[in-house]
């Protein structure tokens, strides 16, 4: 392991030293290196001038060299040179993410490399774009002349939100999914709660920069060593395996006292999915009573109207909603529905991901046998019905088309004073009411929704600020093609888009600004594999998408040992269509490693 600090004037001629067998590794010849001699010269004096810094190893054996150079807004990599012997072992790395946090501190919104053609890989794999051929360097390489690449990338500190959320710092996360399910004993979802115990590995995002994950099931350990490599983490502790058949996890903490003692003792901001009274027992936070209750759809309903009945939203528009009180009552409304030739989606009073919902067309409802055959396979207890928001086109489909995204969602947060803090806009992949995935970034969110959506996201995250409530929350949409939004329910608790969220938050930091990210819950494998074969695949997907220029990083890897196996993922890139191309790629390899088990 290395570490960066400020290199010292009397170091310059060892600099130097390093700097030029740095350069002869790649095999250039003596003329070449001679003409280069005097523009790779490291004097004393340049050392606090061009903000020179290197990487040594404990021992104090310095790896590697890198300098930061010019004012801001535009500034230059001038050097980045690692010893021969470390080259491959992650130092131009640590000195590259250096110079992006020195930059970005400083102010820099524009930093300027001109790369050795030999370096080139190493730039992209960063996230560094390329511009333009500079020319030929002096001297004569190996194969005649060196024609240097320039790079672009643009400096990120962490997002204001970002900072607000922890802190600025680390945090332990807590995979509490299956706890917090459960508070609400939501018919539709499993009583053992095992695919919640799936999704809480997305603990590993519940802040830019985790120090410890807490974590129901056992996970790969690979995992957890590829997630920390791609997202620059170091001296992450993982804490899992806590439960075997019992949804409460903070509980199992608070049943290791010595482990409870570490985890609140730390003096770091406990992260978890959600609210819970056993959370609270654990982090000694009073449980506000009622501080959960705009999780009910109803009651979230309730609050859109009264924000609303302002009439200072008036690009939304709320969906009626009626409450029946079992499953024949709801059949007879649907019933009425159905003859009227309207569109319904039905809900349950909780549920996560669209556990609970289904949008019944009047096909639907036909094809199926009628109103009471297709309530009959819905869980007992109150359902409400909803009006389907749709376009006049649509004929009750969930469709995007040439209308743009349908499914929008708004994420933000309350801090522990009571202030909402705004973190953006998504655009989420929903087929028949089942949320599948979210992709969030500059531009992902259509010009004309970005301002309303905004609004009446900040507008509920006051009334929940009012209400008691404290901690991340998020409120959906469906867009009715014809300029409106219409919101269809609160989740107060962290969320897929806020994973990914929290994903390009680090990237941005990491790579530079721009970055879409999207979150797959649900990518289906071709086997179930052992554990070292998803390792392999996932280093596969890492490398292919890097040739790409985009980014992967494995988010659930343990539903890959279930029977049917499965994992979710994330993408980022800086563009739409790399992005896409990269689920392509992810998607399609995941399938293919079925065939190493078919015949030849």
């Amino acid at each position: 392991m290395v570490k960066v600090r400020a290199a010292r004037p009397a170091e310059a001629q060892d600099l130097t030293g390093l700097v030029m067998r740095s350069k002869a590794h790649w095999g250039y010849d003596a003329d070449f290196l001679a003409g280069c001699a005097e523009e790779l010269r490291i004097r004393a004096h340049d050392v606090p001038a061009r903000r020179i810094v290197v990487a040594e190893t404990e021992r104090g054996e310095v790896l590697g060299v890198a300098s930061l150079e010019g004012p801001p807004p535009l500034a230059v990599l001038g050097l980045l040179f690692v010893e021969p012997s470390a080259i491959g072992r992650g130092v131009g790395r640590v000195l590259y993410r250096d110079v992006l946090r020195r930059a970005a501190e400083l102010g820099v919104r524009r930093l300027v490399i001109d790369s050795d053609p030999h370096a080139t890989g190493f730039y992209r794999a960063m996230g560094a774009v390329a511009t333009a051929p500079v020319g030929p360097g002096a001297g004569t390489g190996p194969g005649g002349g060196s024609a240097l690449v320039r790079f672009e990338v643009a400096p990120a500190p962490l997002a204001d939100w970002a900072r607000a959320w922890t802190g600025g710092g680390r945090a332990v996360h807590l995979g509490n999914v299956g706890e917090f399910n459960a508070q609400f004993a939501d018919a539709t979802l499993d009583r053992e709660q095992r695919p919640a115990h799936h999704y809480a590995c997305l603990a590993a995002f519940y802040s830019p920069y985790p120090a410890a994950l807490v974590l129901p099931r056992a996970v790969p350990r690979g995992w957890t060593e590829l997630v920390c490599v791609q997202l620059g983490w170091t001296g992450v502790k993982v804490y899992d395996g806590l439960l075997d058949g019992d949804p409460g996890l903070s509980d199992a903490v608070r049943a290791r006292p010595a482990l409870a003692a570490l985890l609140t003792g730390a003096g770091l901001p406990l992260v978890p999915w959600g609210r819970t009274r056993p959370f609270g027992r654990l982090t000694d936070r009073p449980w506000r009573v009622g501080e959960l209750r705009y999780e009910s759809k109803s009651a979230a309903h309730g609050l859109f109207g009264r924000i609303l009945a302002d009439g200072g939203h008036p690009e939304v528009v709320l969906p009626r909603q009626w409450r029946a009180d079992g499953r024949w009552t709801a059949a007879r409304m649907l019933a009425a529905r159905t003859r009227a030739g309207e569109s319904t989606v039905v809900k349950s009073e909780h549920g996560v991901g669209g556990s609970g919902t289904t949008v019944l067309t009047p096909a639907r409802v036909r094809a199926a046998g009628g109103a009471r055959a297709v309530l009959r396979r819905l869980p007992r207890g109150p359902l409400l019905l909803e009006e389907y928001v749709g376009s006049p086109s649509d004929g009750g489909v969930e469709t995007a088309g040439s209308r743009g995204p349908r499914d929008l969602t708004y994420d933000g947060f309350v801090d522990e004073a009571g202030n909402v803090h705004e973190v953006g806009g998504a655009v989420m992949d929903v087929t028949d009411g089942c949320y599948r995935g979210a992709t969030v970034g500059p531009g992902v969110v259509p010009e004309w929704a970005g301002k309303p959506l905004l609004a009446f996201g900040a507008a509920v995250g006051r009334e929940l600020a009012d209400s008691g409530y404290r901690g991340w929350f998020d409120v959906d949409f469906v867009a009715d093609g014809q300029g409106r939004l219409a919101p269809t329910e609160t989740n107060l608790r962290l969320t897929g888009p806020s994973i990914a969220f929290m994903v390009a938050a680090r990237l941005d930091v990491l790579r530079g600004a721009g970055h879409l990210v999207r979150i797959a819950d649900r990518v289906e494998l071709g086997a179930r594999l052992p554990e070292a074969q998803l390792d392999e695949l996932c280093a596969a997907l890492v490398r292919g998408c890097a040739e790409l220029g985009a980014v992967f990083v494995p988010a659930i890897p343990t539903g890959a040992f279930e029977p049917a196996p499965w994992m979710g993922v994330l993408v980022a890139a800086r563009s739409r269509e790399v992005l896409d191309a990269a689920e392509v790629l992810v998607r399609a390899e995941a399938l293919a490693v079925g065939a190493m088990f078919g015949p030849p």
